[in-house]
C-alpha cells in the first residue's frame, strides 16, 4: 500500500495495491499492519456503507464532538465521488483549509481522515457507494454540522449549488465561525 502525504498534515491518501488476472483483481483495502507501518495506531470499531442513487448527492460537512470524535478511512465501492476534508483543529496552520480527492471504484484510492476534521462528499456518478471505517461509534447527540457552502471555507464542489441534493439536516447546518471547535492542533 502506498501512503501519500497531503498538504494538510495528518490527512493521508492511501493507494492499495491491486493484483490483476483474467478474472479481475484482489486488493487489501485495509491492513492493521500497513497502518502501523505508516505510523497510524487506529482501532476501527464501525464500518459504514452509504449509497446514493443520483449524481450530485452531497453529504456533509460532518464531525462528532469528543468523546465520540471519529477518524475515518474512506473508499468507493461503486461509482465515483469527490471526498472533501476540512481542518478544524484550533491552532493549526491549515485551520479552515480544505482538500479534496476523487475516490472511485476504478482508482481504488482511499482517504484517511483523522479526528479534528470536517468530512463530506458529493457523488460524481449515479449509483455511488461510499464505504468507510470509523474509530468511534455513531453518536447523533454529539454530531456537528457545518454548511457545505460556507463562504469562509469556499469549497469547489464542482456543481452549481442548485444542482446539489442535500438532506434537511445538511441544509440547516451552521457556519464554521459559529461553532467552537473542540479540537486542537498538536505540534
Amino acid at each position: 500500500m502506498q501512503v501519500i502525504k497531503t498538504k494538510i498534515r495528518d490527512v493521508l491518501i492511501l493507494d492499495p495495491n491491486r493484483f490483476y488476472d483474467e478474472r479481475g483483481f484482489f486488493s487489501e483495502s485495509w491492513s492493521q499492519k500497513a497502518f502501523e507501518k505508516a505510523g497510524l495506531d487506529i482501532d476501527f470499531v464501525q464500518d459504514n456503507h452509504s449509497f446514493s442513487t443520483k449524481l450530485g448527492t452531497l453529504r456533509g460537512l460532518h464531525f462528532q464532538y469528543p468523546p465520540a470524535a471519529q477518524a475515518k478511512l474512506v473508499r468507493c465501492g461503486r461509482g465515483e465521488f469527490l471526498d472533501v476534508i476540512v481542518d478544524i483543529r484550533k491552532g493549526s496552520p491549515t485551520f479552515g483549509c480544505w482538500l479534496s480527492e476523487i475516490l472511485s471504484f476504478k482508482n481504488g484510492r482511499q482517504v484517511f481522515v483523522p479526528e479534528g476534521f470536517l468530512h463530506g462528499f458529493v457523488t460524481l456518478t449515479d449509483e455511488t457507494e461510499i464505504i468507510y471505517k470509523c474509530s468511534n461509534f455513531y453518536a447523533p447527540e454529539l454530531e456537528g454540522f457545518v454548511a457545505f457552502n460556507d463562504p469562509d471555507i469556499n469549497i469547489n464542489w464542482g456543481f452549481p449549488e442548485k444542482a446539489i441534493s442535500l438532506s434537511s439536516k445538511d441544509s440547516d447546518s451552521v457556519l464554521l465561525k459559529d461553532i467552537e471547535s473542540p479540537f486542537c492542533f498538536e505540534v
